[in-house]
């Protein structure tokens, strides 16, 4: 059984995806981070850096924090959704390239773009340019494949889960996705999955998925 303390961010997303595409019994938690949650005693004990998510593994009492090392444990603890050989490296590359480049960035424009219009003209330029950037780094990969990491087309990983519910967020940075047809394509195709939408809404609804 796991313990995941969760927030409706993409970050928060993840995990949930993943944990139900692996279908292990787990159990949410909310940590509102409207209302400073993130920063109880209680929660600070697993999560050191206040920040969602982390879990607590009651199988063999492990916390961690941070989502990418999370989605690493539990996809290496089922052996699922990962590659094997030099496309595991593949995998982990992609997984970097969200854990450092499209979440943080794409949460400043978050920030500048969708939530503080006007504030900073510089800032909301240079994170909506850093998004278009992104989205096409993501579209040249996607050329000719239907996941990120993986022999031929690929395979879907933990890699893609991660990347998901950002994209899930185009609108936030003000990203058209007919502009990136073949991430448009990706993103269509991993929503329908069913797994995907019941851990899109955990730990609460919030809104439909929004469409491509």
């Amino acid at each position: 059984m796991i313990d995941l303390y969760s927030w409706t961010t993409p970050n928060g997303r993840k995990v949930s995806i993943l944990l139900e595409e692996l279908g292990v019994p787990y159990t949410a938690h909310s940590v509102d981070i409207s209302k400073d949650e993130q920063f109880a005693p209680d929660f600070l004990k697993i999560a050191p850096n206040n920040r969602i998510p982390a879990i607590v593994d009651r199988e063999n009492g492990l916390q961690l924090m941070e989502s990418g090392a999370i989605m690493l444990y539990l996809a290496q603890k089922h052996d699922r959704f990962l590659v094997t050989g030099d496309e595991y490296w593949r995998m982990v590359e992609w997984l970097m390239w969200q854990m450092g480049g499209l979440g943080p960035m794409l949460g400043q424009a978050h920030h500048f773009v969708k939530y503080n219009p006007g504030k900073a003209p510089y800032a909301e330029e240079r994170y909506a340019k850093e998004a278009q950037r992104l989205y096409r780094v993501l579209n040249t990969r996607l050329e000719g494949r239907d996941y990120v990491a993986g022999e031929d087309a690929g395979s879907y990983t933990i890699a893609d889960m991660a990347m998901w519910p950002w994209v899930s967020r185009h609108e936030f940075h003000a990203v058209d996705l007919t502009d990136f047809p073949d991430v448009r394509r990706w993103y269509q195709a991993i929503g329908a999955r069913p797994a995907v939408q019941r851990g899109y809404h955990v730990p609460k609804f919030v809104q439909d998925i929004p469409p491509g």
